[in-house]
């Protein structure tokens, strides 16, 4: 009966934590979609959601890249405290990146923002978008390969396997789109999906990890 009003606020918070890495994913993908769904120009198999940033109602997108940051952010910290702590950083890394690409707009490409014809000489704030977006995919990838040895160590292998094969995924993805250019879009956006798939599910896997807040539900 003593712990019937016991509340551990420290599992709560964490597991709130969690909560915004199941919610990142699909509110980034689906704010982007409606976004170059409306967006005069934009062609899914020649541009990547950022160049969405530029233009008329590129804030927009601007907000959606950061905010969508800022819950990674979150829920990196979230797996830290869950107990995946290599995880939760690389986590936390790619959702800074996150927040750090969204104040340096990419370059144009061409087709977008309507009437560009052809490639622009890279500007330093397409070289730091560029370079923000590669140290967070990097960190993406290197997570899910992170929380594969943490699930393998708990005798999930199979869980573990998908873990791994989802980092190998993202970072193949990215590394092939980046060096193809236009080309390798299709890589992009299997990494971006690919990615925060992952998030959502090892989000909910390590929110099994954190006791139940009410001590009298426990």
């Amino acid at each position: 009966m003593a712990h019937e009003n016991e509340f551990d606020t420290t599992a709560a918070v964490t597991r709130s934590m969690l909560g915004w890495g199941v919610v990142a994913g699909p509110f980034y993908l689906l704010v982007g979609l409606v976004l170059a769904l409306t967006r005069e120009g934009f062609d899914f198999a020649r541009h990547p959601l950022s160049v969405l940033m530029l233009g008329d109602g590129g804030w927009m997108q601007i907000a959606n890249l950061a905010l969508s940051g800022v819950m990674v952010l979150v829920a990196g910290i979230g797996l830290v405290r869950a107990g995946a702590r290599g995880t939760g950083i690389a986590v936390g890394i790619y959702g800074a990146a996150m927040v750090a690409s969204a104040i340096f707009p990419p370059d144009p490409m061409p087709g977008f923002p309507p009437g560009q014809e052809g490639a622009t000489a890279m500007s330093l704030s397409g070289v730091l978008h560029f370079a923000f977006g590669g140290i967070g995919f990097i960190a993406f990838g290197v997570a899910a390969l992170l929380l594969g040895g943490w699930l393998a160590r708990h005798g999930e292998r199979r869980h573990a396997a998908w873990s791994r094969v989802a980092g190998i995924v993202v970072l193949v993805g990215f590394v092939g789109g980046a060096a193809l250019g236009p080309a390798g879009m299709g890589g992009l956006w299997l990494a971006v999906v690919v990615g925060f798939a992952w998030l959502l599910l090892a989000s909910l896997r390590l929110y099994r990890e954190v006791p139940h807040p009410d001590l009298a539900r426990r």
